[in-house]
């Protein structure tokens, strides 16, 4: 009867062992890789909002500067190619485009600021 006692004891001991070594470290790993996950798509939703605002923002801008063609130009190149790095799944050229965008869109407000009494009710 001992031995039936210690058998069991044994297989339970061996089980929650199992269980701390390998089960809890995978679903913890898991865990963290859908927290990622779910973050990068917070990154993801950002930028494609961002891509969204940029025409209502160039369309503005578009009336005031027309001999500041060149900028508008850039601005949008940098869209398009943020939106189709967006599309790749390769995360480092994402990154690049978005950094490229960020750089003609400090243009464009520059050239906004250059233009001060723009009102959108005219």
């Amino acid at each position: 009867m001992k031995k039936w006692i210690i058998g069991i004891g044994l297989i339970v001991l061996l089980l929650i062992i199992g269980y701390y070594t390998f089960i809890r470290p995978y679903n913890k790993m898991v865990e963290k890789e859908e927290s990622v996950s779910a973050q990068w798509a917070q990154v993801e939703n950002v930028y494609q909002r961002r891509l969204d605002l940029i025409p209502n923002l160039v369309n503005t801008v578009k009336g005031y500067a027309s001999h500041e063609s060149g900028t508008l130009e850039k601005v949008i190149q940098a869209r398009n190619q943020a939106m189709s790095a967006g599309g790749s799944g390769n995360i480092n050229a994402q990154v690049a485009a978005e950094t490229q965008l960020a750089g003609s869109l400090k243009s464009l407000f520059a050239l906004a600021e250059n233009y001060p009494d723009l009102k959108a009710n005219t």
